[in-house]
């Protein structure tokens, strides 16, 4: 997690930084074919149709892998559906589709959440490697000269 003030406080962890290396952070990887264990029962009261439908989708998202072990989260994945749901609705307000954004990122359902989660998908097994290796710091890059006469 980014250090500071706040929670987010500072620039984002990114894996190929030589300043996240020297930190020791280190991304868990999630897997591309998504979670496949039981779904866990939907734990706010009443939900409506649309909310079970967004709440069974979540649950087969690689995120999901990570959410198994994090029970501690499941409130925030039913409060994402609930509010995904009033988001859709023809009369929600743009705090509604604001708040959506905001548990995404909690949660780890957009590229900035699971940064901000320590958390990487890994590359299914027939996608080609695209990834960017590290690019050396300006301190690697420096070279000594010796200057004596």
């Amino acid at each position: 997690m980014p250090s500071g003030g706040h929670a987010r406080s500072g620039p984002p962890v990114d894996p190929r930084s030589g300043r996240s290396d020297r930190r020791g952070v280190e991304f868990d990887t999630l897997p591309a074919s998504g979670f496949e264990g039981p779904v866990p029962d939907f734990p706010l009261p009443r939900p409506v149709k649309r909310e079970l439908v967004l709440w069974e989708w979540a649950w087969r998202t690689p995120q999901a892998a990570a959410w198994s072990r994090e029970t501690w989260r499941w409130h925030a994945v039913a409060m994402w559906a609930r509010t995904a749901a009033l988001a859709e609705e023809r009369d929600s307000s743009g705090k509604d589709k604001e708040l959506v954004r905001k548990y995404a990122d909690d949660i780890g359902l957009s590229a900035a959440g699971l940064r901000y989660n320590g958390w990487a998908i890994a590359p299914a097994p027939d996608q080609v490697d695209v990834s960017v290796e590290r690019v050396p710091s300006s301190r690697e890059r420096f070279e000594v000269i010796d200057g004596g006469a």
